[in-house]
């Protein structure tokens, strides 16, 4: 089976919101000219001049080895085993392995709408193209599985492909920011009490700021550190506690919407029903009678 696989497009495919251009491995031995020669002309490059990739993202897994990376926005990194690194369409960009180690590297190329969208949302930026996800073997299995169906191409392998792209970004994502997480002592448990403090006084009085005091942190910094780890706010995590306790309360009980807007510490009676429908979008009573 060859290892490199470069694919054709067609508009179907492209309304699918993501289409592969290349899949491929290849180990570089100590020493060896990188890249090698047997790629297409348009993927050939000097590493000491670098690329810009015109319409064309590219997602990269290094094995073993090391190497470096470098690139406009975010500078130069060293690479070694276990890091996958994006490349950004427009964005210069070099790469190689080191001259004593080589290094063995899976690539998949790719472009569409979906991926796009991630990078305006701020999922994916050029700021951060490196994520330190260590040695994964779902991960190599679907470097694999997608040479196997470049290969093979039987009907609608642009849409598997264009999964195993998602499944890839979606490990990268997680798996590199969680392991960035790891780092910073402390972040995690703090985030732990937190949430363990806000689930205690779901039905109190409480406001944020009480429960960073609770845990001798200024509210700033907790607001900063929480957000950053979660995705949300302190108060919003807090509100989606309310909603699912009250969630139980209406399944589970006869207590009135009012009784349970008041135990569970609203204003009144018409903001815990605002609030319910845009974070469910039903009424509390339509949830009731669901």
């Amino acid at each position: 089976m060859d290892p490199i696989k470069y694919i054709a497009r067609n508009d179907r495919d492209r309304l699918w919101g993501l289409t592969v251009c290349s899949v491929g491995h290849q180990k570089i031995a100590a020493g060896e000219t990188y890249p090698p020669k047997k790629h297409n002309q348009e993927y050939m490059f000097d590493p000491t001049l670098g690329r810009i990739l015109k319409d064309e993202y590219q997602l990269l897994y290094i094995t073993e080895g090391k190497g470096k990376l470098k690139t406009e926005t975010a500078g130069e990194f060293e690479v070694r085993g276990g890091d996958m690194f994006i490349l950004f369409p427009g964005e210069w960009h070099s790469y190689r392995p080191d001259e004593e180690t080589g290094w063995n590297e899976y690539w998949i190329g790719f472009q569409g709408v979906n991926v796009d969208n991630r990078v305006e949302s701020g999922f994916f930026s050029t700021e951060k193209p490196l994520y330190h996800t260590g040695y994964n073997e779902t991960v190599i299995s679907l470097y694999n599985e997608a040479i196997r169906t470049a290969t093979r191409q039987e009907p609608y392998f642009q849409q598997l492909l264009a999964g195993i792209v998602n499944y890839l970004l979606g490990i990268m994502f997680m798996t590199g920011n969680l392991n960035l997480r790891r780092k910073d002592d402390g972040i995690k448990e703090l985030v732990d009490m937190a949430k363990n403090a806000m689930a205690d006084a779901v039905e109190e009085n409480t406001s944020m700021p009480e429960i960073a005091e609770r845990l001798n942190i200024g509210y700033t910094k907790f607001r900063r550190l929480f957000k950053e780890y979660t995705g949300l706010s302190p108060a919003q995590y807090f509100i989606d506690l309310r909603i699912h306790r009250a969630k139980e309360m209406l399944r589970g009980t006869s207590a009135s919407i009012k009784e349970i807007s008041l135990v569970l510490q609203f204003e009144n009676p018409e903001y815990f029903a605002t609030t319910f429908k845009k974070r469910t979008g039903l009424t509390p009573s339509e949830f009731r009678r669901g």
